[in-house]
């Protein structure tokens, strides 16, 4: 049985032998009701709930009330739940299911790490009370920076940074500054081939020349090639340790030596900590500076949940440029240090980076998250997910190509190409689509750039080896039937909501808004 579309857009199945296509009088499909837009089925000049009568005020809108009915839909209660329900069926959660973008560290959030950032005190905290009634929460965030430092083998932490780009940011600011303190003006950042896409254009950002670094035949940085580069006018270089191939750099103290050495700075992208996580510290391989997304290594919610959180974590040559506010003890309890209070004790800092200090909730919930695992529980975090990474290399690397599974165990994700597909025609997005009408949401694609048609598998520590069975099996499946008949599909997904899109012309020439058929 295969799909095509009908003149609305919506998927009609041809059964197997006739060539016939069956269409549901409604459009909807099995449970999943169709329904037009919303613009389309409600009017625009009623209202869906019964609203008293607006009695008479003084008009204080200066001439710009309205003069036209506002152009929203109305709907009753059980119209508008039932939409934002269908909606919420036609996407994908981890609540429902493997997540398995590689890069992205899409695990389970405990509840638990939520009901504490909703504990009064927390949740309903003002960012400008007074600093004596918010105690307990200053307590929080130096408890929490206590553990970071222990957990990175570093002496300062900077809490503000809201994401791990803005963390980036952070470190590569705090470099600058440590540079220009001492009237240094080399502004070349190296970057090896298998980094995060943010670095280099982090480092454009702050000013610095990129140059690139080559990867070796096993993904890992080419140590000789960085070495030859080193010079007095790198001011640093920018690695991720675990690096985008999924794979562990160890030369990093090597070329952290070397680049002390020179006069640089080493920054370390900390997005893949969940994969080292109470086994290595950074600071213990010669990191200068390094970002730590709490939504990967600490489970606070990846999007949806307001802005993020990206601490970094920095070495005593480059303590004294953080960039405040941060919390301080003092004989009276903690305080935070503001410009107006910062004296002495942050006179290098390279300033403020945020309004207030840092993201509450997502503190709360990544110290919950510490605290119900503790040092040992938080290390087998990372054993368990190198062990799942490694499951999947192992149960696909036959079928899959796997550029890197001789090149040792991988770390956290384990990286495939679609070069087993040549001669088909098909390509790693094909592959994707098709594991949508498994019921998955597909893996990183195209990404890292350093393997052609790459496929980045994260299952992450929070999947039962029953979870990645049902994976593993999928996977297979649809690699075989590809394999066996191409053309089959070319047009998949078959059985979602929605038919593959022309993905050129989405992005040239997006749609973005309703127009009815007579404005249009």
């Amino acid at each position: 049985m295969s799909t095509e579309m009908n003149n609305v857009g919506r998927p009609t199945r041809l059964v197997a032998g006739t060539g016939a296509a069956v269409e549901t009088f409604t459009g909807n499909r099995a449970l999943m009701l169709e329904e037009p837009l919303l613009f389309e089925r409600g009017s625009l000049d009623t209202s869906g709930v019964d609203l008293p009568p607006v009695p008479p005020v003084p008009d204080r809108l200066a001439g710009l009330s309205r003069d036209a009915v506002i152009g929203l839909p109305g709907f009753s209660e059980p119209e508008a739940v039932r939409h934002y329900t269908r909606l919420s069926r036609q996407n994908y959660a981890i609540d429902l299911g493997i997540f398995p973008l590689g890069s992205c560290t899409m695990k389970h959030n405990p509840r638990l790490n939520e009901k504490m950032a909703r504990l009064p005190g927390f949740a309903d905290i003002h960012p400008l009370q007074p600093q004596s009634t918010v105690q307990g929460a200053l307590e929080l965030i130096d408890v929490l920076a206590d553990w970071l430092m222990k957990l990175t083998g570093m002496p300062a932490v900077a809490m503000s940074p809201k994401a791990g780009a803005h963390g980036e940011l952070c470190g590569m600011l705090a470099i600058r500054a440590a540079l220009d303190a001492r009237g240094d003006e080399r502004r070349v950042v190296l970057v090896p081939e298998s980094a995060h896409g943010t670095n280099p254009a982090t480092a454009a950002f702050c000013g610095f020349t990129v140059e690139n670094i080559p990867a070796n035949a096993r993904g890992r940085v080419d140590l000789d090639a960085m070495l030859a580069r080193l010079g007095p006018d790198v001011a640093a270089v920018m690695i991720t340790n675990p690096n985008t191939c999924g794979l562990f750099e160890p030369d990093l103290k090597t070329i952290s030596d070397a680049v002390h050495a020179v006069g640089g700075y080493v920054y370390c992208d900390g997005a893949n900590f969940n994969a080292i996580v109470g086994r290595v510290r950074p600071g213990d391989l010669g990191v200068d500076a390094m970002h730590i997304n709490l939504h990967k290594t600490f489970s606070t919610p990846h999007g949806g949940g307001g802005p993020g959180s990206g601490p970094v974590v920095l070495s005593a040559a480059l303590a004294p440029f953080a960039p405040i506010p941060f919390v301080r003890r003092t004989a009276n309890g903690l305080e935070l240090v503001e410009e107006d209070t910062a004296g002495t004790h942050a006179a290098d800092s390279f300033g403020r980076m945020v309004a207030f200090h840092g993201q509450m909730g997502m503190f709360v919930r990544a110290l919950s998250y510490m605290m119900s695992h503790g040092a040992d529980g938080l290390r087998q975090v990372a054993e368990d997910a190198v062990l799942n990474a490694n499951y999947i290399l192992a149960s696909l690397k036959d079928l899959y190509t796997a550029p890197f599974a001789e090149s040792g165990p991988c770390m956290h994700e384990a990286l495939f190409s679609d070069d087993f597909l040549e001669g088909t025609g098909l390509s790693t997005i094909d592959l994707a689509k098709a594991l949508i009408d498994e019921g998955f949401h597909p893996m990183t694609m195209y990404f890292p750039l350093v393997v052609h048609g790459a496929m980045l598998v994260e299952p992450t520590e929070t999947e039962s080896k029953a979870n990645l069975d049902q994976l593993i099996g999928a996977m297979r499946h649809v690699a075989t039937q590809m394999l066996a008949d191409p053309d089959a599909w070319r047009s998949a997904p078959h059985f979602a909501p929605r038919r593959r899109l022309d993905e050129t012309l989405a992005a040239r020439k997006p749609v973005l808004a309703f127009k009815d058929s007579e404005a249009a």
